[in-house]
Formats: C-alpha cells, sequence, structure tokens
C-alpha cells in the first residue's frame, strides 16, 4: 500500500481539504477528508484531480506544431502538409514519435487518450506482413509513455465528397483505406483490448466513408460494443458537398445510417443546423478548442449541445498545443467571445469534461473519478506558480497550464514526479523522432 496526502482533492461531492488516498494494487482503497498528514504518507502538492482524458487525438500531427503558418493558408493547405508527414512514417519511426507524444501527454496531466488511427498500411497502401503494425506501434507508445490508450480505428475509404459523388484514395491517402466496411471490420478484429489498450472505432468522416457504408461500420461497433468517433461538420465545404449529394447535412446522414447513439463522439461538431443539434442529444461531442482555431474553423455550438443532452468531451487533435487545461478554458472563452456573456460553463462541468465525461466517450467508464475501488489514476496540479497562485482549487481549470501538473499517477504506478516523466528529457525524445521526420 501506498498512501498520498494532498491540500485539497476534487472527489464527487466536490473539493475536499486535507486528503488521504490509499493505494493498493493499482486501485484507490480509502480516501479520508480533513485527515492530518502522516510520517509514511507522500505528500502532493496544491489540488489532486482525477487523470484528464483526451478524447481526440492525432499522434503524427505533432510533428506539424510550428512548420505550417508561414503563408496562412487554409484547413486545406494545412491539410497538404499533414498529408507530407503521412507519407513518411512507417512503424518503427511511429512509435519512436507516438512514444514522445504521449510522454508529452503524460506531463500534460493526460492519463487516456483517445487515437484516432487511421494510417494503417505501408507507403504504397499495401498491408504490413501484420495487418495491425500501426496500430501496435501505437499500442506500444502508450504502454511505454506509461498512459492507457483507447485506439480509435478509422474506417477511411473514399478521397473525399464533391456534388458528384465520392473521389477515390489517391496517393498518401491509400495508407488510410482498407477497400470497403468489410475489411476494415475484419482487420479490426484482429485487434484485441488488454491492459492498457482499449480498441474503439472511428469513422473519418462523411466524406471518407460513402453512405452505404456508413451502416455497415455502425452495425459492426454495435455487435462489438466499441466506441465510435466520427470528425462531423468541422468545415462549411464538407457541409456543402454533403447537401449537394446527398440533399442532407452530415449530421442528417450519419443519424440515416443508423452511426448516432449513446457511444457515439462527434468530433469538432462546428457547423450545426438547428435540428443537427437536436439529433445529437444523447450523444458526445468532443471539442478541441486550440485545433479549431488553429485551422480556423470557427466556433462551435458547445452550450448549445450541452443544453439539448449531448455530452462534451475535450481533446488537442493535431496537437498545436497539449495542454487539456487550455482546451477547457477554451471551450469556455469560445463561448463568451460568441454569446458575450461569461460563465457558459462552470468550473465543476470543465473539469467534467476533462475527467469522467471524457473517459466515458472513450471506452472506460471505471475512470475519471477519485473514490475507493476505482483505478488510481490521478494527478497533482500545483497552486504555487505564477499561473495559479491565489487560484481556488475548485477554479485550478480556469487557471492552470500544463506545467503546473507536478505528479501523474497512472493505475498506482508514478509516471512523472515533480514535472519530470519517467522516461527522462521529453523534449529530447520529441526531437529525436522529429529529426528521422525532417526533410
Amino acid at each position: 500500500m501506498t498512501s498520498y496526502w494532498a491540500p485539497h482533492a476534487w472527489l464527487p461531492s466536490g473539493i475536499a481539504d486535507d486528503v488521504q488516498i490509499s493505494v493498493t494494487d493499482g486501485l484507490i482503497t480509502s480516501i479520508r477528508a480533513g485527515a492530518q498528514p502522516q510520517p509514511t504518507d507522500r505528500r502532493l502538492p496544491g489540488v489532486l484531480l482525477p487523470g484528464l482524458a483526451n478524447a481526440h487525438s492525432h499522434a503524427f500531427h505533432r510533428a506539424l506544431r510550428g512548420r505550417t503558418h508561414a503563408d496562412g493558408g487554409s484547413f486545406w493547405t494545412w491539410r497538404t502538409v499533414m498529408y507530407d508527414i503521412a507519407s513518411r512514417l512507417n512503424p518503427d519511426s511511429y512509435l519512436a514519435l507516438a512514444r514522445a507524444v504521449y510522454a508529452e501527454m503524460a506531463l500534460a496531466g493526460i492519463t487516456t487518450v483517445g487515437e484516432f488511427h487511421y494510417l494503417h498500411h505501408d507507403r504504397d497502401g499495401r498491408p504490413y506482413a501484420d495487418p495491425n503494425a500501426m496500430g501496435e506501434a501505437l499500442r506500444q507508445a502508450a504502454n511505454e509513455a506509461g498512459i492507457r490508450l483507447t485506439l480509435l480505428d478509422t474506417c477511411y475509404l473514399a478521397g473525399g465528397l464533391t456534388a458528384d459523388g465520392y473521389t477515390p484514395l489517391d496517393g498518401v491517402q491509400r495508407r488510410f483505406g482498407d477497400g470497403t466496411a468489410d475489411a476494415w471490420a475484419s482487420r479490426v478484429s484482429g485487434l484485441t483490448s488488454s491492459g492498457g489498450l482499449r480498441v474503439g472505432a472511428a469513422i473519418h468522416s462523411v466524406r471518407a466513408v460513402p453512405a452505404d457504408q456508413l451502416g455497415s461500420v455502425a452495425v459492426f461497433t454495435r455487435q462489438e460494443n466499441l466506441p465510435l468517433h466520427v470528425h462531423l461538420s468541422e468545415q462549411p465545404a464538407e457541409n456543402e458537398a454533403c447537401r449537394a449529394h446527398h440533399g442532407m447535412t452530415p449530421t442528417a446522414l450519419l443519424k440515416r445510417a443508423g452511426v448516432l447513439g449513446p457511444r457515439t463522439s462527434l468530433v469538432h461538431a462546428t457547423h450545426l443546423t438547428a435540428t443537427d443539434i437536436t439529433d445529437l442529444s444523447g450523444t458526445y461531442a468532443c471539442f478541441c478548442p486550440t485545433t479549431e482555431r488553429d485551422l480556423a474553423d470557427g466556433i462551435g455550438p458547445a452550450r448549445a449541445l450541452a443544453d439539448a443532452g449531448a455530452t462534451l468531451t475535450l481533446g488537442s487533435d493535431q496537437h498545436a498545443v497539449i495542454d487539456l487545461f487550455e482546451e477547457a478554458r477554451g471551450l469556455e472563452m469560445h463561448e463568451r467571445l460568441a454569446t458575450r456573456a461569461r460563465g457558459r460553463f462552470s468550473p465543476a462541468e470543465l473539469l467534467s469534461a476533462l475527467t469522467g465525461d471524457g473517459h466515458r466517450s472513450l471506452g472506460w467508464p471505471e475512470l475519471g473519478r477519485l473514490e475507493t475501488g476505482v483505478p488510481a489514476d490521478l494527478i497533482a496540479v500545483r497552486l504555487d506558480s505564477v499561473r495559479t497562485a491565489g487560484t481556488r482549487p475548485e477554479q485550478v481549470a480556469l487557471s492552470a497550464t500544463a506545467p503546473d501538473v507536478d505528479t501523474v499517477i497512472v493505475g498506482g504506478e508514478v509516471v512523472v514526479s515533480a514535472g519530470r516523466h519517467r522516461l527522462g528529457d521529453v523534449g529530447v525524445l520529441l526531437q529525436t523522432a522529429l529529426a528521422t521526420l525532417s526533410d
């Protein structure tokens, strides 16, 4: 047994003071508030929170940070640079990059990540000897970085959608495709959940999966009880193409195909109609504010979705920043800009999006809270840094940043201590991994 003590902790009942948490065999076995620290306790600073859940990640996009801004451009020109990086990776280089990216996430207090994974095959589109070699690289990377992974294996069958129909996969996109939804499902069936990995599924978008294939993906994920994530209405061009070809919005198309449901997460959900918002009741909506502003996507209707019955989660997507506190602030601040009103989301709502709701959307319903009997995934966030000094513990999501995370514990194992990852200098890991992808 290991016992921790901290000045504050966010428990299901709210913020408690002077909290002792005991951990045995990776599980929380007792929690006492109002406890005096004991000589055998490991003292942690600030406020203890459940580990954070990054509900939307593309690990290889980290290679784009600080490299796509010279000419301004748009989402579509950014995508061209992204495709160039995608063309360079193999299982070994992807392992090195993802390990460093997931270690960077751990430093930021992220204990579980949902990896929206569509980089499946070799550069010419042919499967590797192990058809899931790239997914296995991600599994190993997360394990070595010390965080949990939901591998959202992504169905990606078409190169795009125009008013005239779907275009074939072209160039690097051939790495993404399995031919049909049934062939995709057959490959995914070779993946197994174990230890720190849970298998999930994704539809890249209505642009990348033809309408007649959507239902097959939905049926497979229901049969296998998998979380299902989908990029939705990130760009107006997607909506325009869908309306022109199908005569309906992407949301309506997904609804018709049976994709929407209580295990479905809609990522971005930026450009929605009032009917779309109603149709997304009972689903998850994953917002990635730092990416949505970096790519000039727009401000999505977060409050309206929550009021309609959708559950909000947060992700770092293309990793322009890996800082889920910044994502939480972005959710609130974008709403303030759009409505000119403060307090659109309470601090408790933001913490829920960062923790419990995010974990449930990734197929980890047992995680995301500090209570007895659950896995000991917790983080300590300092309240004495230049950013957080004077912060009320319950409002930490509105002042803290990733560097304020002092300690990260996953399944009872210390992954980050005093702001340092167990793998050592994560900056060096990133530099080394990125160097292999340079021109």
